[in-house]
């Protein structure tokens, strides 16, 4: 069965549609997401008008870099709102593991210190 031309165009406005959804959720520009995916940002701007459909290697790493699934970037209800930990483990996924460690020692010495003081 041949898909239509009006049923790619739907898919890519509705892929676009999501990616940049996800893209903002995390609070990154089209240059970030590039530069975690590998492609150029002009890339990212084409895909996220609806003006091209990425290969399905491209489509997987940019559903690996936002931390969703393929299937959620192409889903008629959009990716799920990422939760907190999702956003925070995406934001430090691209620092070495000494650099996360000192990132999470000193997020939990700031939870210990607010849990201390509401006490």
């Amino acid at each position: 069965m041949a898909v239509k031309k009006t049923d790619s165009a739907r898919l890519a406005k509705r892929l676009g549609g999501n990616l940049s959804a996800r893209r903002k959720q995390l609070g990154w520009t089209q240059e970030k997401l590039a530069e975690r995916v590998g492609v150029d940002t002009e890339t990212v701007s084409r895909i996220e008008r609806g003006a091209h459909l990425p290969s399905l290697p491209t489509l997987d790493s940019l559903a690996v870099a936002l931390c969703c699934s393929v299937g959620d970037l192409l889903s008629k209800e959009g990716p799920e709102v990422a939760s907190d930990a999702v956003t925070f483990g995406a934001w430090i996924s691209d620092l070495g593991p000494e650099d996360r460690a000192f990132i999470m020692s000193v997020v939990r010495n700031c939870c210990d210190h607010l849990d201390a003081r509401s006490k």
